[in-house]
């Protein structure tokens, strides 16, 4: 088999310190989205939320300064909701209306998928604390997939950070 043609599922899993009812809304609330959506360096200006099965959200991450300062946009198209417990939704490149666009039109290199479909789940572990898994379908193998990783474990990082800066007293 092919490099081209190998393809595997991104899982990453990640325990926060936070009830369930709060990590969920991290993830649909647009004022949290743009606190952790990009990876380090990079932030999120803009996130419009459509959180309901069928709907579109359409959310921007801005590259730093020395890396360009352009903003890349994807649509998360849902397709499924169980509230608290999971929720899975296609993700797109897009301009900045939410119009499909080819990731080779935002410079991306052969490898990126045109769309990847992502399921999230949500476990209540008690205490306060939650298990994240985001599952990422179908990557290619090959250097997009590994910054994915990166980059949505690195944007875990700072849901983590933005949850735990929830907890401090005012």
């Amino acid at each position: 088999m092919s490099t081209e043609s190998q393809k595997e599922d991104l899982v990453i899993t990640r325990v926060f310190d936070a009830p369930v009812e709060q990590v969920w809304n991290a993830w649909i609330e647009p004022e949290q989205v743009m606190q952790w959506w990009g990876p380090t360096g990079f932030t999120s200006p803009s996130a419009e939320m459509d959180f309901r099965e069928g709907g579109v959200s359409l959310v921007c991450m801005r590259a730093p300064q020395e890396l360009g300062g352009q903003d890349a946009y994807n649509t998360w198209t849902y397709t499924s909701i169980v509230p608290h417990e999971s929720f899975a939704f296609v993700s797109r490149f897009s301009d900045e209306n939410g119009v499909t666009i080819d990731p080779s039109e935002a410079g991306l290199p052969p490898d990126m998928p045109d769309e990847v479909r992502t399921l999230v789940t949500f476990r209540d572990l008690g205490e306060g604390r939650t298990e994240v898994t985001v599952t990422e379908y179908d990557w290619p193998v090959g250097q997009m997939r590994d910054l994915s990783r990166l980059g949505m474990e690195q944007c875990l990082d700072k849901m983590a950070a933005m949850l735990a800066r929830s907890r401090e007293p005012a």
